[in-house]
This record gives structure tokens, C-alpha cells and sequence, in this order.
């Protein structure tokens, strides 16, 4: 398919991407899982250089559902007009599909609803669009598959210290189906793998607990190394409550410093993988332990700070 940004309008018009109304922000309230589809898929309209009224046109749905459906307001959208903005943006429907359930799920539609929706599109029942979706999974890009492989304990790994490990897996599952539905724009980008770590960074922290602002990690204090080798109970609570000190003293720190910090010290990384996975100098890496070391050794211990750098 030529894509949408340089295509024509039916019957030989001029370019697509003449000013139109301006799309509208994301409503308030839309769900994590469906604004992790959503999000995306304006980024590829906006890019597109389509107006509503053309992606109307093409894809025989009316401009107010486009509407709705771009800015996450009324119902959650049906399968069938989502897939009639997949096909004229060109966007890899498999993956689309598999969030577009997950956010379903999320906004509480019943199994029934979500597979009526997915059966009609496929029988061809829709009569907007004569294109039918395949039954069978496609197959994402070779790069992709190996970038996924080499990513995926990682991932998990880091996203385990803030959500549960039921939501770790959904959010690194998410975070690889939103990468193959960008996966274009991440290879257009200067770099894969920052690209490819700020949208888990982004999905983890859109689910995990907040106090003032920063991710709560407390409950990693309760599963600790110098905890486990703890005997008495007075012994494991007082590990407990430093544990917890460190772990709220850690969560305030910069989102880099943070990052290094947890992969470092309670995933036992080196930091050459560290640098790895963030997509980062292995240098910017040494900086941020240097200076979120030095920041924990004022917020925990005050009266020992002498201002100087920790070795």
C-alpha cells in the first residue's frame, strides 16, 4: 500500500493533507491499555497528513466516529471501524488487534462482545470496507523478533519492581506489540533501543502506584537479599524499615538515575548491560550511579554528607 502521507484522493485530486479540523486531545478517562494503542495510532493519522474528512472518505466511516475514536470519547470502538482506520493508514493489524482486546478487557467488555466484534470483521459482514482481516497471526519483522529475544527478560525484570507479575507480562506483551505496530518509526528514529525503552518505561509507570508523584517501590522492600538472610523478627523488621527508607529515597531520584539504580542494584546488572538495554553510553550509565549515590547518601544519612562524590 502507498503510504497515506503520499497518497491521492480518489479519482486523481490533489495530495492528501489540505487543512482540516484539528484533531482534539485524548478525553480524560481513557484506560492505560486503550490509550497504549490509541496514542500511536494518532501519531500515524497526524503523520499521515490526512484530514478527518479524507480518512472519512476512504474508510466509509463518518467523521464524528473517526472523531470519537481518535479522541477516546463515547463508547470504547468496535473492532470494525478500528480495523477501517488500520487499513487506510496502513498499520499492521495483528498487533493493533491483539491491544485493542486487551483494551476491551480493560474497559470491561464482555468476551462475547470482543469476539462478535473480531467474527463480523472477518466474515465480511462490515460493509464499509471489503478488505477482510486474516484468521492467522502475521508474522512481525525479522529485527523485531530478534530485538524482542534479546530484550524480553530485561524487560521483565524491570517492570516486575513495580507492578505485579500478572501486569509485568501484559506490560512487556504490550510494550512489543506497540513496537511492532511503530516499528517504522523506531528504525526511522536515531536510535532503536532508547526508542524501544521509553514506551516500557511509559507503560510500567502508567500502571504502577504513585506517591507524590514518584513510583512506590516498597514493595521490593519486602523481598530482598539482606532481608532473606534474616533470622529474627526483630532483626527483619528493622531491615524492613530501612529496606523502605532506600526504596523511597531511590523512587525520587531522576528518571535515568532511577533506571540505573534498579537495574544495577536490585537486578544485579553489570554496567555494560545496563547501557545495553537503555540504549545509553556505558559513561552516561557510570555518571548516573556516581550521582544517585551520592543523592542517597544525603537523604538517608545527612549528618555523614561532606558534599563529596561516593567512589
Amino acid at each position: 500500500m502507498t503510504p497515506p502521507s503520499l497518497s491521492r484522493r480518489p479519482g486523481g485530486g490533489a495530495p492528501a493533507g489540505k487543512p482540516g479540523r484539528k484533531l482534539g486531545p485524548i478525553a480524560e478517562g481513557v484506560g492505560t491499555a486503550h490509550r497504549a494503542w490509541l496514542e500511536p495510532l494518532r501519531i500515524r493519522f497526524l503523520a499521515s497528513g490526512l484530514t478527518i474528512g479524507e480518512l472519512s472518505d476512504r474508510s466509509g466511516w463518518a467523521k464524528s466516529k473517526i472523531s470519537e475514536l481518535l479522541r477516546g470519547t463515547g463508547r470504547y470502538p468496535r473492532w470494525e471501524i478500528t480495523y477501517g482506520l488500520l487499513d487506510v493508514l496502513d498499520v499492521p493489524t495483528w498487533p493493533m488487534r491483539r491491544l485493542w482486546m486487551a483494551a476491551a478487557l480493560e474497559a470491561q467488555k464482555k468476551p462475547d462482545w470482543i469476539d462478535g466484534c473480531i467474527q463480523s470483521r472477518q466474515s465480511g459482514q462490515n460493509p464499509h470496507r471489503r478488505a477482510t482481516l486474516s484468521t492467522g497471526p502475521a508474522v512481525p519483522p525479522l529485527e523485531h523478533q530478534a530485538f524482542t529475544e534479546l530484550n524480553r527478560v530485561a524487560y521483565l525484570a524491570y517492570a516486575r519492581l513495580f507492578v505485579s507479575e500478572e501486569e509485568a507480562r501484559e506490560v512487556v506483551a504490550e510494550t512489543f506489540d506497540v513496537l511492532w505496530f511503530r516499528w517504522a518509526e523506531a528504525l526511522a528514529s536515531a536510535d532503536v533501543v532508547p526508542f524501544a525503552w521509553s514506551v516500557l518505561r511509559r507503560s510500567v509507570m502508567a500502571r504502577a502506584c504513585h506517591t507524590d508523584g514518584c513510583p512506590e517501590l516498597a514493595r521490593t522492600a519486602f523481598d530482598t537479599v539482606a532481608l532473606s538472610v534474616l533470622s529474627t523478627p526483630a532483626a527483619r523488621f528493622a531491615q524492613i524499615e530501612e529496606s523502605m527508607a532506600l526504596f523511597k529515597a531511590l523512587s525520587r531520584l531522576p528518571a535515568h538515575q532511577l533506571d540505573v539504580m534498579v537495574l544495577t542494584y536490585l537486578r544485579g546488572m553489570d554496567h555494560a548491560a545496563v547501557a545495553d538495554v537503555l540504549g545509553v553510553p556505558i559513561a552516561s550509565v557510570h555518571t548516573a550511579d556516581r550521582y544517585a549515590r551520592k543523592t542517597l547518601t544525603a537523604a538517608l544519612h545527612p549528618q555523614n554528607d561532606l558534599g563529596e562524590t561516593p567512589e
